[in-house]
């Protein structure tokens, strides 16, 4: 272990002992918020947060319907260096205004404090620091134990398969022309750097719906915009092999580790490692939207993801020296796109990827779950009668500008929609999707691009906080919080 490992491991042990000891007063959680490109991560906050507050119906969260929360509230912010999650904004856009808020674009936390009695009459309070931030970043991660070398290989081997071929063609022609021992330039530097950017952000479409695709700053720089920590791209190097001194090889190489030790290592330092609990949000029906090889890919975004967890049963030992993750909850969302008959479906999909993406990786002693979500309902359900036949429909407000053949929506009508079945999964070769009755690399048949949706009309006539409907937040704040509510 190299010198700067020892001081990374004695700063994340001196981190813990100091968080530990604040916990001693007084029980504290701390729950990561993360997932893939528009998986929902900011309305699962705010749904979470308002049903805690405004004692939404959750039917499953064993505390609340028991009657053993006598007291949710907000408090101020724990950390001065990092911003706030602006609940009342969000809450705002999504009631009043009936918009979706902004994605997640950087890391943000709010506390809340609840208290409670144990299922033995003592009177406690839990402090539970919910932490967003961008799933992209948790990626990033995965650099920690690559060389520049390795990332190069696998970065260009990665853009040579499925989809990633053709929107990679650009950048494939300028890698092509540059020679990794010609002297340092500064702008073959920064044309690689672009245009290797303009290829992740391609595949993030969402008619790719690709996941895989760090460094996690290149989608969302903020401050780094043109600095050299984010100004360098993958070169057709050899892991093993040294860089000449002066050379492109070596510059890019230098600030691949002033990356590394400058944006990655501050953010595991800092904020994920002190997690406690974790839920990964993922747009499965997106993946499923572009095909078999979408979600490939999503599948090995989790593996990524798993891979990155410092998991295992909590111990005092390890609360002290050494803070795990001890359950990690995977949620496929947009739950609400579909009739509730298809939403075992849904789940079955997510976790016939979360198990095999744990096959792969190290979850041991920490305990998981894969569930189907919709942390804010945005539709209700019917049946349509068409003919004889009777159909499940939803019934929902269409965003202005989605379509439907030649209909096209104004972002006020209501319509129902049948939004037909999802397609069953087989397991192709080499852990590949392919669908049932469709030839390998064929596509599904049926068009299952499903709308998006407004936020719901909410009855606030009364001028008291309306309840957001939801699809499962119960269970999810039952596996994620529960147990610490007993």
């Amino acid at each position: 272990m190299a010198f700067d490992d020892y001081l990374e491991e004695a700063r994340l042990a001196g981190r813990a002992l100091a968080d530990y000891g604040s916990g001693l007063m007084r029980p504290q959680l701390r729950l990561g918020v993360t997932g893939l490109s528009r998986s929902g991560k900011t309305i699962f906050i705010t749904a979470l947060i308002h049903a805690l507050l405004h004692g939404t119906r959750l039917p499953v969260f064993e505390a609340l319907t028991s009657g053993r929360v006598a007291r949710v509230r907000l408090s101020p912010q724990p950390d001065a260096a990092i911003p706030r999650f602006e609940y009342e904004k969000h809450l705002r856009d999504l009631v009043e205004l009936r918009r979706w808020p902004e994605s997640t674009r950087a890391i943000s936390e709010i506390r809340i404090e609840i208290d409670y009695q144990t299922k033995r009459g003592a009177e406690k309070t839990l402090t539970l620091d919910i932490v967003d931030y961008p799933g992209e970043w948790l990626l990033d991660l995965l650099l920690l134990d690559k060389t520049y070398e390795e990332w190069s290989a696998e970065a260009i081997a990665l853009s040579r398969q499925g989809p990633r071929v053709l929107l990679a063609q650009t950048w494939h022609a300028q890698l092509s022309s540059l020679s990794p021992s010609a002297p340092a330039n500064e702008q073959d530097a920064i044309n690689a750097a672009k245009l290797f950017t303009e290829y992740l952000i391609a595949c993030r479409d969402e008619r790719f719906a690709m996941n895989l695709l760090p460094p996690g700053r290149f989608l969302m720089p903020g401050d780094l915009a043109g600095s050299p920590a984010v100004t360098f791209a993958p070169l057709e190097v050899q892991p093993g092999e040294t860089a000449p001194q002066g050379s492109l090889w070596a510059m890019m190489a230098e600030r691949y580790e002033a990356y590394r030790a400058r944006v990655v290592r501050p953010f595991f330092r800092e904020h994920f490692a002190r997690l406690d609990r974790q839920i990964v949000l993922a747009d499965v029906l997106s993946a499923i939207n572009s095909g078999p090889e979408a979600l490939s890919d999503l599948e090995a975004t989790l593996s990524a993801i798993t891979a990155c967890f410092n998991t295992g049963r909590r111990t005092i030992l390890s609360s002290i020296f050494r803070p795990r993750a001890d359950r990690i909850l995977f949620a496929a969302t947009k739950a609400d796109h579909l009739h509730h008959l298809q939403h075992d479906r849904l789940e079955n999909i997510l976790s016939r990827m979360v198990k095999r993406a744990a096959e792969r990786s190290e979850l041991a002693g920490a305990k998981t779950d894969a569930i189907a979500i919709a942390a804010i309902r945005a539709t209700r359900e019917a049946v349509v009668t068409r003919g004889t036949e009777k159909l499940p429909a939803i019934v929902g407000t269409p965003l202005q500008g989605e379509r439907i053949g030649e209909e096209l929506f104004d972002g006020n009508k209501e319509t129902a929609i049948f939004p037909g079945d999802l397609p069953e999964f087989i397991e192709g070769e080499n852990d590949t999707w392919k669908f049932r009755g469709l030839a390998a690399g064929a596509h599904h048949e049926s068009d299952f691009r499903f709308l998006k949706f407004r936020p719901p009309l909410l009855d606030a006539a009364t001028g008291a906080q309306p309840s957001l409907p939801h699809i499962r937040l119960d269970r999810a704040l039952q596996f994620l919080v529960g147990d610490r509510l007993e």
